[in-house]
């Protein structure tokens, strides 16, 4: 997987950065040791049903469950300060989960995803072709998973990159789109950061508008949808950034 050269930016933290639909913590290795090489802790859970953890898929998988893993993941690490990373889908995952433990968060980091407020739903929130194809393919599948989509559909060029990343990616629990959004932004008790992918067609261009409405910073990226992969060195320079950027708050 292409790695660019490791940030400039000295670093330090405490990161836990969670991954979108299809994927796993694997996905956020190329991230992770450029954090963790500029002295960074960084966590990286893989929610239940994805990844390693696919075994453990169930009919009652839903958005709640996903939440709840990272909260667990922060709170059974006994983390503080923590700079919280929500890729895709799992800004609806990190901003719930930022909101049931203020306490322990220093800054919500949404990277080319959803940011949702109370009560919307996933899917509602997709465009209308994108929804119908996870709806059919959830249709297909007893209404239990979502298929992966095409890698090339997510701005993915580079077919090295498309072969090792493909045959990792699994199907996705269906519930999780189909569940209420919880808590939202409104319930969070500081502003963020959005960082947009704009190097593709990305679809989430309206999260980040309501992000800059609500006072958070935000950022465009030259990347595709998997910059943690395919530009891992400008994603971390910027969650560097984020970093100090919150520190210089807290001052």
């Amino acid at each position: 997987m292409p790695e660019t050269t490791s940030p400039e930016t000295a670093g330090g933290g405490t990161y836990v950065l969670v991954h979108g639909a299809w994927h796993g913590a694997w996905c956020w290795r190329p991230v992770q040791r450029l954090l963790e090489a500029a002295g960074a802790t960084v966590l990286t859970p893989t929610l239940t049903g994805l990844g390693d953890r696919a075994h453990l898929l169930t009919p009652e998988t839903g958005l709640r469950t996903h939440v709840t893993d990272v909260v667990a993941a922060i709170e059974s690490e006994d983390l503080r300060e923590v700079i919280l990373v929500g890729h895709s889908y799992a800004g609806l995952v990190a901003t719930g989960a930022a909101a049931l433990v203020p306490d322990r968060i220093k800054r919500l980091v949404i990277v080319d995803g959803f940011l949702p407020q109370p009560g919307e739903v996933g899917i509602d929130l997709l465009p209308e072709r994108a929804a119908a194809h996870y709806l059919e393919s959830a249709r297909h599948n007893g209404g239990l998973v979502i298929d992966p989509r095409p890698l090339e559909n997510l701005g993915v060029t580079d077919q090295q990159v498309i072969a090792e990343l493909a045959p990792r990616l699994t199907a996705h629990p269906a519930k999780t789109y189909l569940d209420a959004v919880e808590f939202g932004l409104s319930d969070l008790p500081s502003a963020g950061q959005y960082l947009l992918c704009s190097g593709w067609a990305t679809p989430f261009t309206r999260f980040a508008r309501r992000a800059e409405a609500a006072g958070w910073d935000v950022a465009e990226l030259d990347a595709d949808h998997e910059v943690m992969v395919t530009n891992a060195g400008l994603l971390a320079r910027h969650l560097l950034q984020s970093h100090d950027h919150a520190l210089r708050v807290a001052v």
